[in-house]
């Protein structure tokens, strides 16, 4: 195989986990953040602030494959 090829179906591949990413961080940060409500009975004050740092996570992530993708292009 081409090496042109192969580092394509690699950026592929790497380009794919973004959404399942993204959409990880957010999912824990909730359920950890409902989680911890009802176990302080905070309601919904903790789920708001561990969503928060949910998508901060997530943003993070992707900036951090938007510069890798850099450099390896």
């Amino acid at each position: 195989m081409d090496k042109e090829i192969k580092k394509l179906w690699r950026t592929l591949g790497y380009l794919s986990t973004i959404g399942l990413t993204m959409a990880l961080s957010v999912g824990i940060g909730a359920v950890l953040g409902h989680w911890l409500d009802e176990k302080f009975g905070t309601t919904p004050w903790l789920f708001f602030v561990f969503l928060g740092f949910g998508i901060a996570a997530a943003f993070r992530n992707l900036h951090r494959m938007y510069k890798k993708l850099q450099k390896d292009m």
